[in-house]
């Protein structure tokens, strides 16, 4: 395969934001059929956007983890959902790379899904009961339900775990297996694009060939490396939804622009020359910047941590994981204020249900529910007063 080349960031960036403005334009008419966003996924392989992390040696894109973060905020902006798939993306099928026992195999394995574009999700929600493995004959088979697992239709291939005896199975599967069963069972409020319904396993094959890690006990220590993937989800996390609230202002200014009406006793003819609003404008402008930098920020600490390889130390991770959890609260708080108080600035007729404004809070009032953010908040207080790191997981 032809390598390309390094293309530049600028190049995937002004791919993602292209794929975003058609997004935006088709925003409410996706968000009220919700449908698979087969043809979406399909529009990023053509653009090459699920490969632009992997090395150009293997025909991938090259960029680094902040500026594939900064294509998840960029898609965002103009569906959150896609924004989101993306970002999983990236993380479940990067994770092979450093969490590999075999480099081999991760070399395989990403040099196939550069070649196929292949896109990657995953069915490891630790607070789902556990997938079941047993030996049959020759092979494995995999037994069992997840109950969310984002991109669960769309997805070629995933990591899973599951639990095989006493010992844990980690695995990379092919989703077009007799087995898998992906059920049309997703039907929040928000996020109504990101295919997160549930997964069934009946007698689903596994060979040898699948097995991503040995076998191990379940409260075995992960290797530092191989921990990795959960500060990149947060911060996966927090690039959309500052991307979505990006969004929301976005449209809401192009509203007050061209639609809302001056108060009567504002003493203005426009709008758009409101003092009101144009504090509201500055304001919900100045918070997301500032968003955008401390996720930005945390991306490089986290980048940082990584590139250190095997030899990564837990502290290393863990002060790593702090920048981005604070991100991540950061980003909560932000999104959630600006996604519903776009509408001071549009005005009551802006809440009419074609518009569909509402979706952007939706999105990320949803998705800001996957886990608490308190709980990221006392992670990152905790570190401050008691200079005490997370101990890792899948959430910390």
């Amino acid at each position: 395969m032809r390598p390309l080349w390094r293309t530049t960031a600028s190049a995937f960036f002004a791919r993602a934001t292209a794929i975003a403005a058609d997004l935006r334009a088709r925003g409410a008419a996706l968000d009220r059929d919700g449908r698979p966003p087969f043809s979406e996924i399909t529009e990023l392989k053509a653009a090459g956007l699920l490969n632009a992390l992997h090395p150009p040696e293997i025909g991938g894109g090259g960029l680094d983890w902040v500026d594939g973060l900064r294509l998840v905020r960029i898609l965002a902006r103009g569906e959150s959902s896609i924004g989101q798939l993306l970002g999983y993306h990236f993380v479940n099928s990067q994770y092979i790379s450093w969490a590999a026992d075999d480099s081999d195999l991760a070399w395989r394995l990403s040099s196939e899904t550069v070649a196929k574009s292949l896109y990657w999700g995953a069915a490891v929600n630790p607070r789902d009961p556990g997938l079941v493995l047993t030996r049959q004959d020759d092979h494995y088979v995999l037994n069992g339900r997840k109950t969310f697992s984002t991109g669960a239709r769309i997805s070629d291939r995933i990591n899973a775990s599951a639990a095989f005896g006493n010992q844990i199975a980690s695995l990379v599967l092919h989703t077009d297996r007799p087995g898998y069963i992906a059920h049309d069972d997703w039907d929040n409020i928000g996020q109504r694009l990101s295919d997160s319904g549930s997964v069934e396993f009946k007698d689903f094959p596994v060979h040898d060939s699948d097995f991503l890690l040995s076998l191990a006990a379940p409260d075995a220590a992960p290797k530092v490396q191989a921990t990795f993937n959960t500060p990149l989800i947060q911060l996966v996390f927090a690039n959309f939804y500052i991307g979505t609230a990006e969004g929301a202002l976005a449209e809401a200014l192009d509203y007050v622009r061209d639609t809302t009406r001056p108060w009567i006793t504002s003493g203005v003819e426009r709008a758009a020359d409101d003092p009101h609003i144009l504090e509201r404008v500055g304001e919900f402008r100045a918070a997301l910047k500032a968003a955008a930098a401390l996720a930005d920020s945390a991306g490089l600490a986290v980048q940082t941590a990584l590139a250190r390889g095997p030899g990564v130390t837990e502290r290393e991770r863990g002060e790593a994981a702090i920048e981005a959890y604070e991100s991540k609260v950061n980003a909560t708080h932000v999104s959630l204020d600006v996604t519903a108080r776009v509408f001071e600035l549009m005005g009551a007729r802006a809440t009419a249900g074609h518009y569909r404004f509402d979706r952007y809070w939706r999105n990320v009032r949803t998705h800001t529910l996957h886990d608490p953010v308190f709980y990221k908040a006392r992670e990152v207080g905790d570190f401050a007063l008691n200079d005490r790191v997370p101990t890792p997981s899948l959430y910390s």
